[in-house]
């Protein structure tokens, strides 16, 4: 050919394109822009069950990572419509039921997919059932676990007394939604806690001096390796004691700083 080629007009590219307007998105996908929007702001624990609600109207929710592996971590939990006791839950799970806790296994414990598990109250065995369920009023639960290792990351949602029971459209979409809550939470632990890696025991041990000065050299050293992402195990070696020592050191820098677990260490750091 030897004529100029033909030059696109704004006329003639409209006919080459697709275009289309969108149809409304559905309940699901709207709940899932609405997350992605919460991801990395400070609102997100506490805006998490109302953003969920079309889909799992709960009234409370908790997500932990417990197991042989690790130590028990609670790291988010709340209420919507009622008093918020998810942190006397979560004391009462860690009095004892969590020891032997078997609801959140499946037929294949080294499955390293996420699972979905749904439990009534009735099912639960009886220390667990009266101490979390019926001293809480929580009447049904919804979880979506992930198993690490010797551990497994939960996210449970609960229904209570005065709620009706979750239906089986709910369920349906819950599990629509689960691998991209699973991600999303994931994500948003991993903003919003302390970046462990990124100081040294020592930056730790300061800190901690400035928020307690009552803690005693050892004690310092101690929490200042939990910090950093130690196992206890792991600072016996480090600074020649013995397990139990370690233990004690923790226990009473512990009791200084008011707090019982390692999780909350992590979030008075992180506040």
């Amino acid at each position: 050919m030897t004529g100029k080629p033909e030059l696109c007009t704004s006329a003639s590219l409209a006919t080459l394109m697709r275009q289309w307007t969108p149809s409304q998105t559905n309940t699901t996908v709207q709940v899932l822009q609405g997350l992605i929007g919460l991801v990395g702001q400070r609102d997100f624990e506490s805006a998490l069950l109302k953003q969920l609600h079309p889909i799992v109207p709960a009234a409370s929710y908790s997500i932990y990572q417990t197991g042989h592996g690790c130590d028990p971590t609670l790291f988010m939990s709340a209420s919507l419509g009622i008093p918020d006791t998810t942190r006397d839950c979560w004391n009462a799970y860690l009095s004892g039921p969590y020891l032997s806790d078997r609801t959140f296994e499946g037929p294949s414990p080294v499955n390293p997919s996420p699972l979905l598990c749904h439990i009534t109250a009735p099912e639960v065995p009886a220390q667990h059932r009266a101490r979390v369920y019926e001293a809480h009023g929580m009447a049904e639960r919804v979880s979506i676990v992930q198993r690490q290792a010797a551990s497994i990351f939960a996210i449970n949602f609960y229904r209570h007394d005065h709620q009706r029971p979750f239906s089986d459209g709910q369920l349906s979409d819950f599990e629509s939604l689960a691998p991209a809550l699973l991600a999303l939470t994931q994500k948003q632990i991993e903003l919003t806690r302390p970046r462990l890696g990124q100081r040294s025991a020592v930056e730790w041990a300061q800190q901690l001096q400035s928020i307690e000065p009552a803690l005693t050299p050892r004690e310092l050293d101690v929490c200042a390796r939990l910090l950093v992402g130690m196992t206890q195990e792991g600072i016996a070696v480090d600074l020649g004691l013995s397990l139990p020592t370690v233990k004690t050191y923790r226990n009473r820098a512990f009791g200084r700083l008011g707090i019982h677990f390692k999780s909350e260490l992590f979030a008075l750091l992180a506040g």
